[in-house]
């Protein structure tokens, strides 16, 4: 087993290599575009007709368009599927999600004085409506329900609706019914796919048009966002799950080698590396894995030996600086640091969806219920793009205001620029106002 785990020696890795490593898995999704296209122009064109049809297609072969919207009947099914102490944990994560999110929330409104009679501010104000997507490829995931729903009802979002793709049954998966009722939204609609981000985008006679869509998909969903970009925001890029395990010599290996299996088990597409300098600590880590990977079931068993010997891995480096300049350069979905003073190495870290600090923050707290939010940008976007919050829901308004004085102070200003630039009405309206106001 040991002998599938790919081991990168990282000074000895060549461009080509280095450059496959850093990319992952994100597919290209170009060969995806033109089913993309026809999906969504048959969506736009025919309605609900032709989510039906691609429903059945894809999904599930007896689908109605009856079962379109989850209907009080659906979610009380959900309440009486669902075991209670699942419905337990969902309600306990839910509180921690949505108390970090409160404190996310700017101030409606604010102004400062920026010059004698200038007053420059803000207004912050929900998006109208968001639609929210939960995918279900390789399971359950009322976690993802919660990320999603719970930032966006903080923000005071007025319409919040989710798509999620049906079960082979048509139905909705019953947890994420039960995630979106404790977080306050009622509004799901049962489709997936390409087809399910036309319709959010677009709108169909049962499905409303929304102002912004957010939520991780497969690759036809990312396709789908991709020719929908500017029709609708589509929010940020969130492809296949990703990890970067940082140690030092200090780590406990069992504890390192254990939360590499965490990202890994999502599925054959993930990445998830060990980085470390220290080469005992790596050569204990390779040791235990395997007797961990035997625990897991079949599935997650065989997902986690293709990300180990493919996009996964140990990488080794000649210092503690120079993994962490690796993993700012890589700029992973999932962060955690494991080294001798976590918030030391914490101030030199530059690019990650989320950082964990420490044995006791393993990544399964953080993306179920510690309440930071673990809808992450992968692929590298960590460099420019943050977690799912509350300002994915907000937007921002210039407010101003001139006394007397303040305008008196800028008009010259204003106007010599504009002047500069060719724009003689902006001047007119400066010069002409101080006659008319008798400036």
């Amino acid at each position: 087993m040991q002998s599938t785990i790919q081991v990168i020696e990282l000074k000895s890795l060549g461009r080509e290599a280095r450059e496959r490593l850093m990319r992952r898995a994100e597919k290209d999704i170009r060969d995806l575009l033109p089913l993309a296209q026809e999906v969504i122009d048959r969506v736009r064109a025919e309605g609900d007709a032709a989510l039906v049809e691609f429903a059945r297609r894809f999904d599930a072969a007896a689908f109605e368009a009856s079962m379109l919207k989850a209907t009080p009947e659906d979610f009380e099914r959900a309440r009486a599927e669902v075991e209670p102490e699942v419905v337990a944990a969902i309600r306990a994560a839910h509180d921690n999600i949505r108390r970090f999110h409160e404190e996310q929330m700017p101030e409606p409104m604010w102004f400062a004085e920026v010059a004698p009679g200038v007053l420059a501010g803000e207004k912050v104000t929900p998006v109208a409506s968001a639609g929210l997507y939960v995918p279900r490829g390789k399971g359950s995931f009322p976690s993802v329900m919660l990320m999603l729903t719970t930032p966006a009802l903080v923000a005071g979002v007025p319409r919040v609706v989710v798509a999620t793709p049906p079960a082979p049954d048509g139905r909705a998966d019953a947890a994420s019914l039960v995630a979106a009722e404790i977080a306050g939204v009622r509004e799901v609609y049962v489709v997936g796919g390409i087809q399910a981000m036309a319709a959010l985008a677009f709108g169909t006679e049962t499905i409303p048009r929304v102002d912004k869509i957010i939520g991780p998909g497969s690759s036809y969903v990312s396709a789908a966002k991709r020719l929908l970009y500017g029709v609708v925001d589509v929010g940020l890029p969130a492809g296949p799950s990703e990890s970067i395990i940082l140690t030092d010599e200090h780590a406990d290996p069992r504890l390192a080698a254990l939360d590499l299996l965490v990202e890994a088990e999502h599925g054959p597409d993930s990445a998830a590396l060990l980085v470390t300098h220290s080469r005992a600590l790596a050569n204990q880590v390779l040791d235990v894995l395997p007797g961990y990977i035997a625990e897991l079931p079949e599935l997650r068993r065989q997902f986690v030996e293709t990300v180990l010997s493919n996009y996964g891995g140990v990488v080794l480096t000649d210092s503690l600086e120079e993994s962490i300049a690796f993993v700012n350069d890589y700029a992973p979905e999932h962060l955690e640091v494991l080294t001798a003073d976590p918030f030391v190495t914490l101030q030199k870290l530059r690019n990650a969806g989320e950082i964990l600090l420490g044995p006791l923050t393993p990544i399964p707290t953080a993306n179920y219920c510690l309440g930071v939010n673990a809808i992450l940008p992968t692929g590298g976007f960590a460099r420019s793009f943050s977690s799912v919050s509350v300002h994915d829901f907000i937007k921002r308004s210039g407010v101003a205001y001139l006394s007397r004085e303040g305008y008196g102070s800028l008009q010259g200003v204003a106007a010599t620029l504009a002047d500069y630039e060719g724009f003689p009405a902006h001047a007119m309206a400066l010069r002409k106002r101080n006659e008319i106001i008798g400036l």
